[in-house]
């Protein structure tokens, strides 16, 4: 799906076709013959487009000639499902630079970008090309946040019920989070490399602009925030899971234990028990007394090893 845009009255309208200072959005569903026709017409190189659809693609840039094309990674819900799959994976937003536009391209449909479809970012405009991608990466990195914090939030639901519970389901929950823990450190590293690039090397030309120098600062603060905050969540999951298995193997081990003891206490008794009651000939066999003897001395006898057992402090 291909569509135009453009801000006018503080108002995002789409249009019919591209003209100048506006932009161009792609997303699914389209076709790859589209996405040739978009690159004869534009004179941007195929790759440009394509690269940005790969959801394993990393963050970097990429310039030909006077087109510049930005590749960042978002974090996206997994649309899967799947119980052994991460709650969130993340996706890159390719931006092409042109002289007269800004294009966008995703292969799923992106929050952040449709965020800028509700007209729900101040200052936005496609006019400003510097700006629009100066605002996408700080829409980036808020999504990050807002995602982390939902995460550990649910994480120390998870861990309260794990007190009370030793389902499987709540672990798979944990490894869930674990895993979509992975997927923002390594993209937000990946991301922090390609925003310290760009300021290095002045890709946007803002180098002289306060404002938006400013801003580029503020998101590359925000962006080691989120990392920050998603290591030290990583590493508590990690102590919280290998805590609960280190309880739930001692807790395995004491059951086991009282097993044990129950089945030695029970032992003796039982072997007077089967004694007597084998087709031999055994002592007081014909008293008519000696069924409560025997009840009696296996009562004793298990008292008697009860006594040993805690005088030994096994029990």
């Amino acid at each position: 799906m291909i569509r135009h845009y453009i801000k006018k009255d503080r108002k995002i309208l789409e249009i019919d076709a591209l003209q100048p200072a506006s932009w161009l959005n792609i997303q699914p569903p389209f076709n790859h013959e589209e996405l040739t026709s978009l690159s004869t017409n534009l004179s941007i190189p195929l790759d440009f487009l394509t690269d940005s659809l790969d959801i394993d693609e990393r963050s970097r840039y990429e310039r030909e000639d006077d087109i510049v094309l930005i590749v960042i990674n978002t974090p996206v819900i997994n649309e899967k499902g799947n119980e052994s799959e991460a709650i969130y994976i993340t996706a890159p937003i390719g931006i092409i630079l042109t002289e007269e536009n800004i294009i966008t391209i995703t292969s799923v449909e992106n929050p952040i970008i449709q965020k800028f479809l509700d007209n729900r970012v101040k200052h936005f405009d496609p006019r400003d090309h510097k700006m629009f991608v100066l605002l996408l990466f700080e829409q980036t990195v808020f999504r990050f946040l807002d995602c982390l914090k939902k995460l550990n939030l649910k994480r120390n639901l998870i861990e309260q019920e794990l007190y009370n519970s030793s389902r499987n389901k709540e672990l798979q929950e944990l490894l869930r989070i674990e895993k979509s823990m992975v997927y923002f450190v390594n993209s937000l590293s990946s991301n922090e490399l390609l925003k310290m690039k760009m300021k290095r090397t002045d890709l946007l030309k803002i180098r002289e602009m306060e404002q938006h120098m400013d801003l580029f600062e503020d998101i590359i603060i925000d962006n080691s925030q989120a990392l920050e905050m998603s290591n030290v969540y990583t590493n508590i999951l990690s102590g919280t899971m290998e805590a609960y298995a280190s309880i739930v193997s001692n807790n395995l081990n004491f059951f086991i234990q009282r097993l044990t003891i129950i089945t030695i206490i029970l032992m003796l008794p039982t072997l007077i028990a089967s004694m007597f009651g084998m087709n031999v000939k055994v002592p007081f066999a014909d008293n008519q007394y000696t069924f409560y003897f025997i009840l009696v001395a296996s009562l004793i006898l298990g008292m008697l090893l009860i006594w040993f057992l805690r005088r030994r402090k096994i029990i």
